[in-house]
């Protein structure tokens, strides 16, 4: 993995904006309906191609393929960094139509329910339709080695056209994707090792091809503001520790330096005044077998938590992605804050530790224009840093 050895590099954190022949054609596959079979795989290769051109282009140092090989029913437009492993899992079928409880169980939502209900009615988004939420009803499996192998070469084919001084892919940790309901194995723990085991082999595959692994992991933190009634501190690190086991069983033998950790409080817009302090899990970050850890500390909820770095030691080799520009807000961020806040985290963890990212993936989260508006405020303002701190 690439350290800020001469100048702050830049990153971000996974899902991009996909373009609108990839949208129709995965919007045809996935409802059923007629397309190109035989010219989905080149429509496909070409997004990649386009999305890592334009990250090069924008100045991004560490790149990857949008998540554009990652495309669900109900997630065709932005992607789907979970929902995507039930395509490569076995062991599933869709469960009753109902509403899927996700959502509805946050603290944060029942808490400020007149602003979700008025957010709805102001902008006239339809309510979510019923669901038949996956449940496991058999033995878990991983399938999808054909599909990783087309990321994998859409990838590779794409960064031979391109100059960036890394790429990585993003994979969906066992602890995030394991919170569907199960109905074979015979206790929770058990189910969530079975994913570990079987995730391990889409880990091993972007690990082989030479990419970054970048473990996506919102469940560690986020799960606290879904579980009602709300757990001391301590119960929930012990279930939070658990997960943390089951990623490292899924990672063992891998090189901790060709992994990245990402961590994050839910992405939505909206309040997020029931998020877990972060000091409350850092040690269980820590735990995790990575040579980065990307965490949110962008916006306007974490980012005085930056201070936590000033009480808790970054080991030796280790590196942090802190997200310095945010999806949680149109306004696009001013070169000089962005440079201001990669100054301060490398006054506290080192100037070689710090790589800047964004707090999540901006695919989906704000408008295309100002994704990428955000990409080059993000780049000016590592450039910058690095005058500073390199001079």
């Amino acid at each position: 993995m690439k350290r800020s050895s001469q100048r702050t590099l830049t990153t971000h954190v996974g899902s991009l904006p996909r373009p609108e022949a990839l949208i129709d054609v995965n919007r045809a596959r996935l409802d059923g309906e007629a397309y190109d079979e035989q010219g989905y795989p080149r429509v496909l290769s070409d997004a990649v191609a386009g999305i890592c051109r334009q990250q090069a282009e924008c100045g991004v140092d560490v790149i990857n393929d949008g998540e554009f090989g990652k495309a669900t029913r109900g997630s065709i437009e932005y992607g789907s960094w979970q929902s995507y492993a039930f395509e490569r899992l076995t062991g599933w079928e869709y469960g009753q139509e109902g509403m899927a409880p996700g959502l509805a169980i946050r603290r944060d939502r029942q808490k400020f329910a007149d602003f979700y209900r008025d957010e709805v009615r102001m902008t006239n988004a339809p309510l979510p339709p019923a669901a038949r939420p996956p449940i496991f009803t058999g033995p878990i499996k991983y399938r999808g080695q054909e599909l990783i192998a087309r990321d994998v070469a859409n990838l590779k084919a794409a960064l031979g056209k391109v100059k960036a001084e890394e790429a990585f892919m993003t994979a969906v940790a066992p602890g995030s994707f394991a919170r569907r309901q199960n109905q074979h194995y015979a206790t929770e723990e058990e189910y969530l090792f079975a994913v570990s085991e079987a995730m391990r082999e889409e880990y091993q595959a972007i690990v082989d091809a030479g990419f970054v692994l970048q473990l996506d992991d919102p469940g560690l933190p986020d799960s606290w503001d879904m579980t009602n009634p709300e757990p001391s501190v301590e119960e929930y690190r012990k279930w939070a520790r658990v997960r943390v086991e089951a990623l490292n069983q899924a990672i063992r033998g891998l090189p901790e330096d060709r992994i990245r950790y990402h961590i994050c409080w839910g992405s939505w817009h909206g309040p997020h005044t029931t998020d877990l302090p972060l000091r409350h899990i850092v040690e269980l970050l820590l735990e995790v077998g990575a040579g980065a850890y990307s965490i949110e500390a962008g916006n306007a909820r974490h980012e005085h938590e930056w201070k936590v770095w000033q009480e808790t030691k970054l080991p030796d080799g280790k590196v942090l992605i802190p997200g310095v520009v945010s999806h949680a807000t149109n306004v696009v961020e001013h070169p000089e804050l962005v440079a201001d806040r990669i100054v301060r985290f490398a006054g506290v963890v080192g100037r070689e530790n710090v790589i800047a990212g964004t707090d999540c993936g901006l695919g989906g989260r704000i408008h295309p224009q100002l994704v990428w508006a955000k990409l080059q405020t993000l780049v000016d303002g590592a450039r910058l840093a690095s005058r500073q701190l390199w001079g």
